[in-house]
């Protein structure tokens, strides 16, 4: 028999599921998200394995997903200093790399940004030579000096050659330092491109951390032959060499996880999906079996990005969520009790109203001692359940996509605040095991890989291009650790671009296989 874990961090708990080779639940469990994340998951995957009896030899596979680099983002920590090079001078000269950033995150990242000759047109087309020497000087001149380097050149997407040379020559000498190329990164619109490549650049040290101690946990409780894959923000996974090449595909692989378990564990392949935590709920659409991605740019941390990134709305609003009621106006949050629910709720024995004292109140949902809130006045509890209604509904009818009702899969261990009526949904379906949707999405992943590029069809065929982006979706995704025999296109999107001139045209592809 052979097993996989699959562990997900989210803002308020640390799930672990173990699954067998028929996608069975084994067991799971959940334990408080630690501060510094890393103790929380050496704790799950060690109560998980305890818990389960399985034997560790028999355990092939690891999934992590993590918050790691959302983190150090949010809090500024553990980011490389990182070199920006922009190739396509003079014609970028008007705005500077990093502009729109936060000033500290600018400070954490370092002031090293260069503007080279290079660069191509929309069609592909050279507009100057790439300045190699000014390379040269460039990289004598960061020497030591940053950990990482981020190269943007104009219309990369349309053609990658100044990039790739522009990683030969600066490898040449600074050695093996981490190079974040654009063109691999984000899709068309130079700054939001460049924003997502330096965000990587700065994200390699923190991946590096993230798999060095998953690495260390497996291996003190036994599992050092398993394979290791982090999730990415598509619902499926890559190889740690991956992850460590491409960190910021890890940013919100949290939600995309628990839409991924809600299909799996509803068995439905089109639906809204809501997700509600301790501290947040996220409303999310599966299409296809998969997350469906955001079409528009995404700030990550202050920071403006054209990444891919999934569709979704957050809300603070969670089984955590504090309840109070000021001048006679009941306020829902922000504020959340967070990790600490099962100290300061007041069915915990704590002294902070949350959402789900007042879900055990009204005798939604059994935890902790029902008696600690019976001097909660009904109708106030009723009061309080009423708006958190609208603002679930609210939420919902914002990520409908037609005015038909839909059904929904709500999961999360905080979905036990919600009632069974939310407005324009054909029907609420609540699985079995909806507590821990995120690590069993974790665990039953599949690896991906996905390509969006601009093919000028001058000199190539409709057929050709499409054929091109196919074969390099499925590159990638054997690039991402997925077995070749099993990887298969899952999604073609065609746009031809008529706002370029000449005869362009936009390609997105994704194929996903099973792991090796």
């Amino acid at each position: 028999m052979e097993y996989r874990i699959g562990i997900d961090v989210g803002g308020t708990n640390t799930d672990a599921v173990i699954v067998d080779e028929n996608r069975q639940i084994i067991e799971r469990v959940k334990v408080p998200t630690t501060k510094d994340v890393s103790t929380g998951i050496f704790e799950a995957l060690f109560k998980v394995l305890e818990q389960s009896k399985v034997e560790r030899k028999e355990i092939k596979y690891a999934m992590l997903g993590t918050t790691h680099a959302t983190n150090a983002i949010a809090e500024r920590k553990g980011l490389y200093k990182t070199a920006v090079i922009r190739i396509g001078k003079p014609a970028t000269e008007a705005i500077a790399p990093l502009v729109g950033w936060p000033k500290d995150l600018v400070e954490a990242v370092g002031s090293y940004y260069y503007l080279i000759e290079g660069g191509n047109e929309f069609d592909g087309r050279e507009i100057s030579p790439l300045a190699e020497e000014d390379l040269r000087k460039i990289a004598r001149d960061i020497k030591g000096k940053v950990d990482s380097v981020a190269v943007v050149s104009v219309f990369s997407p349309v053609s990658n050659k100044h990039e790739i040379r522009a990683k030969e020559i600066l490898q040449e000498v600074l050695g093996e330092i981490p190079i974040s190329l654009s063109h691999e990164i984000g899709s068309l619109g130079l700054l939001e491109r460049e924003n997502a490549t330096v965000l990587n650049a700065t994200l390699v040290g923190v991946a590096k951390t993230v798999v060095d101690s998953f690495k260390k946990a497996l291996t003190k409780e036994g599992l050092e032959n398993a394979k290791i894959y982090l999730c990415q923000n598509d619902g499926t996974l890559m190889s740690i060499e991956y992850a460590m090449k491409y960190p910021v595909l890890t940013i919100a692989s949290g939600p995309t996880n628990s839409i991924r378990g809600a299909g799996f564990l509803s068995k439905l392949e089109n639906a809204l999906v809501l997700d509600i935590g301790g501290t947040t709920s996220d409303v999310g659409v599966i299409s296809q079996g998969f997350p469906r991605e955001s079409s528009i740019a995404v700030e990550i941390g202050g920071v403006r990005t054209n990444f891919r990134m999934p569709d979704l709305i957050s809300i603070a609003l969670g089984g955590g969520t504090i309840i109070k009621e000021e001048n006679g106006e009941i306020k829902i949050g922000p504020q959340s009790v967070g990790s600490r629910i099962t100290e300061e709720a007041l069915v915990f024995g704590g002294n902070t109203l949350t959402a789900t004292d007042i879900a055990v109140r009204l005798g939604l949902a059994e935890v902790g001692i029902k008696e600690r809130v019976k001097d909660i006045p009904f109708e106030f509890a009723q009061k309080v359940h009423n708006k958190i209604q609208e603002m679930i509904n609210e939420a919902v009818d914002k990520m409908k996509i037609s005015k038909d009702p839909q059904p929904l899969i709500l999961v999360g261990g905080g979905s036990i605040i919600v009632g069974n009526r939310i407005e324009g949904v054909s029907e609420i379906v609540k699985p079995e095991n909806f507590e821990v949707a995120n690590a069993i999405g974790a665990a039953i992943a599949q690896v991906s890989g996905e390509v969006d590029r601009i093919y000028s069809l001058n000199g190539m065929s409709r057929e050709e291009a499409l054929n091109d982006a196919k074969q390099r979706a499925i590159n990638e995704a054997i690039q991402a650790g997925a077995n070749p025999e099993t990887v298969e296109v899952v999604y073609v999107e065609d746009i031809p671009l008529a706002y370029l001139p000449g005869n362009a045209i936009r390609i997105r592809v994704k194929a996903a296989g099973d792991l090796i």
